[in-house]
């Protein structure tokens, strides 16, 4: 008998593996321990040469189910002499923390049968858990993940806990995470700030059940943060939600008591099903069949739009509440307008009744806040479209491992903010952490990131950011450049997508050029304006931005964003004939103002977003936003109604094949519109034609540019309709690559950044003496 070694990292604390370990041993007659270290799992035993070898290969193949190993090693040891086997608790080099944290997992249908059988002692307990499942992320305090680690640490667990945690046949041999209705936590309900009404289980779930149908508002604490709920199919409460939170049109997702619900109120795909049943249960958006129409007041939840965003409960308290009810709920984050979601029970008490009736809370600390995930599938094509990652995706990132040892942050963008962290090996994408206008986000994006840099001690020697100098994320990072003495990088936002969707797929070490279309609603460009309609040639570790959509006027600040009506006045500054309808949506001292503006102004845009904001005025279906994404989204689904009805069938595209290099004529794109409304084409036709138009001049410069890869990175690409469209007309002449494990949104922006940095991608300049020639429109 010889000693070995085994050492296993990924996704392998909180997850069970230490009881799967033992328990294997257990069968295998091993004398040896496993502990859970700052690098991984640490298995030691004593047995045969072959035996060692088929040990193992049985741990790596036999791993749990939520587990995710990225390294493994087998090593023979020094002889050690061992009793027996055991589980030990290992602290570990805290210079060197390399473990990898599970995400926060949805309840396990085991627990789930438990919490609905009146024969088990957990029959209803709201924080019923397991080693399968349960709260990860949001609770770890340090690392490894040890119970007296987290915010489990206060609750001791009982007799009967104790021995299940001690029982290795049993479900909850081990979980850190084990607890009952004796010892474990309780629920509280409030009517106002200061005192509880109840802190009885049964009586607050009753009470929360009448109060719903009752049309009242309930935020509850989920496992990032608070959730604010009402009947889903009560226009009057969800008209006063709205008046409550400032929130006027834009959606709200709601939350189903199970699938059989789902399946007969939503058009439901086999990706989407197994989606909604995932380990994450993120928010999916879904079609609303006619039945829904009965049971949803669809147009409150989701004014203009065509689909809804569902989830099934992803906590045993939400199951609770939300079977009880029996009935679609509302399930929105419980936070002010503008503001993050509120996690911390004394926030909750001071903000909360500003909108809810009645607050649900328990007293578990949450450690880090986490808004619902969120995901899309598109229609045709079946394609995942994440539209945000948080609860149950992150923070760990197993698809990429970095080039460089050095301790790397990059501090991402401004409206989807998000770090990245690269230490010991290993990457981290935080969570979504809203957007950096509001001083409250900040504030979360600082404790986030603080707790981060504690968690593994880590100490950045490069800090990488936006070029942006009035983004937040651009300025705390030459903060905290100067207060850690480290290397700051400045990557330039679009550059930054394409990397990312690059990483993603494999593509940095391509012996083929890849072309990345990287269209958003705006990003500093190299020459001080707003890009967003951008074409990039990746060629032997170097981008060229070989293509762009012409520029047109960017005024009025942040107005231009918010309020498609100055985005049509921009785009269509030199287009003629102007928009007859145009004027009419401007005062007349505002008109003469925004003509002045435009004529003067030396600050210009190419952005594809602000083309889709252009385009929804000039058809009159959204002149100002009341939030992000509003107008494009209606423009969708326009387009998505002509598709429906006729197929991905198009007579003609606003710009024709004579392309030549480096510009698209804006100009003729507006023109080509301008003239349909003329003619009063049906405005699904125009939407759709335009989608279509978008779609033939990527082929269009993948043929002149010669490029047989193509990438596609910006929040222009969570357009499921764009994105099927695509793939319906290029997939067969081109390899078309898109996100997997990210959003194409700003969340993905730090991720880039640091994959530019590590990989030492380089940018080539157009020469300014170059005359390019442009594309032409048909009309």
């Amino acid at each position: 008998m010889n000693s070995y070694h085994i050492h296993i990292n990924g996704i392998v604390q909180g997850v069970g593996f230490r009881p799967f370990v033992y328990q294997l041993a257990s069968r295998m007659q091993l004398s040896g321990n496993v502990s859970n270290g700052s690098d991984g799992v640490h298995i030691f035993f004593n047995a045969s040469a072959n035996d060692a070898k088929k040990i193992f290969e049985t741990v790596l193949s036999q791993a749990p189910a939520r587990s995710t190993i990225i390294k493994s090693t087998l090593h023979r040891e020094k002889k050690m002499n061992f009793q027996g086997f055991s589980i030990n608790f290992e602290e570990g080099d805290s210079n060197k923390k390399q473990v990898l944290l599970a995400p926060d997992i949805s309840i396990c249908p085991d627990c789930k049968n438990e919490l609905g059988d009146k024969r088990n002692r957990r029959y209803r307990y709201p924080f019923i858990t397991c080693t399968q499942c349960g709260p990860r992320y949001s609770i770890v305090d340090s690392l490894p993940f040890e119970r007296h680690a987290t915010a489990m640490q206060p609750f001791i667990q009982c007799k009967s806990c104790k021995a299940e945690y001690d029982t290795v046949s049993d479900l909850r041999f081990f979980s850190q995470t084990n607890s009952c209705g004796e010892c474990g936590m309780k629920l509280r309900l409030y009517a106002n700030a200061t005192s509880p009404l109840s802190n009885q289980t049964e009586p607050i779930l009753k009470h929360v059940k009448a109060a719903l149908g009752l049309g009242k508002i309930v935020a509850v604490k989920g496992i990032g943060g608070y959730l604010v709920l009402c009947d889903a199919n009560n226009p009057a409460t969800i008209r006063l939600l709205r008046t409550r939170k400032h929130r006027l049109t834009k959606p709200f997702a709601i939350l189903l008591p199970d699938m059989e619900t789902t399946r007969n109120n939503f058009e439901l795909s086999n990706s989407e099903a197994d989606l909604l049943l995932s380990p994450a249960a993120p928010i999916i958006l879904l079609q609303p069949t006619q039945t829904a129409l009965l049971n949803l007041a669809v147009q409150n939840i989701a004014p203009g739009l065509n689909r809804l965003g569902v989830m099934l409960p992803y906590s045993p308290l939400l199951q609770l509440i939300a079977g009880d009810f029996g009935r679609p709920l509302i399930a929105t984050s419980g936070n002010i307008s503008g503001s993050p979601i509120i996690y911390k029970d004394a926030d909750a008490l001071n903000w909360l009744f500003e909108i809810a009736d009645y607050i649900v809370s328990y007293n578990r600390e949450i450690v880090i806040p986490q808004d619902d995930s969120v995901v899309q599938v598109s229609k045709y094509t079946q394609q995942p479209i994440i539209l945000r990652r948080s609860r149950g995706y992150a923070p760990s990132f197993l698809q990429y491992q970095p080039v460089k040892n050095t301790t790397v942050l990059a501090t991402g963008a401004f409206l989807k903010s998000s770090f990245t962290l690269s230490v010991n090996g290993n990457v981290f994408v935080s969570q979504f952490l809203g957007s950096g206008q509001s001083y409250e986000s900040q504030e979360m994006y600082k404790a986030t990131l603080a707790h981060w840099l504690n968690l593994y001690a880590a100490k950045p020697a490069v800090i990488i950011t936006d070029k942006h100098p009035n983004y937040f994320s651009h300025q705390y990072a030459c903060e905290l450049a100067g207060y850690y003495e480290a290397e700051t990088r400045f990557v330039q936002h679009h550059e930054a997508h394409f990397a990312s969707v690059l990483a993603e797929n494999n593509l940095l070490h391509s012996t083929e050029p890849v072309l990345g279309v990287v269209w958003d609603g705006t990003g500093l460009g190299d020459d001080g304006n707003l890009w967003g309609g951008e074409f990039f040639k990746y060629e032997n570790n170097e981008m060229l931005r070989c293509y762009h959509f012409d520029y047109f006027p960017a005024i009025a600040g942040d107005k231009l964003a918010l309020e498609p009506r100055i985005a049509a006045l921009c785009a269509t500054s030199e287009s003629w004939p102007p928009s007859d309808q145009l004027k009419n949506k401007f005062t007349d001292s505002e008109w003469n103002s925004y003509q002045s503006l435009a004529a003067n102004t030396r600050l210009f845009s190419s952005s594809v977003g602000r083309l889709f904001d252009a385009v929804a005025s000039l058809l009159n279906i959204c002149d100002k936003q009341t939030y992000e994404g509003e107008a494009a989204m209606y423009v969708q689904v326009l387009a998505e109604s002509w598709v429906k009805k006729n197929g991905f069938v198009m007579n003609a595209s606003y710009f024709t094949e004579d392309a030549h290099y480096y510009r698209i004529p804006t100009a003729s794109l507006m023109q080509g519109i301008t003239m349909d409304i003329r003619k009063e084409k049906p405005k699904d036709y125009i939407a759709a034609k335009f989608h279509y138009s978008l779609v033939t001049v990527i082929g269009i410069v993948a043929k002149h540019t010669g490029v047989s890869h193509l990438s596609f990175s910006g929040g222009v690409f969570q357009n499921a309709l764009l994105v099927d469209w695509i793939q319906k007309e290029h997939s067969g002449r081109y390899h078309l690559f898109f996100h997997k494990n990210l959003s194409p949104n700003d969340e993905n922006i730090s991720f880039g950044q640091l994959v530019h940095h590590d990989n030492d991608v380089t940018t080539k300049i157009i020469k300014p003496n170059h005359q390019p020639e442009l594309l032409s429109n048909t009309s």
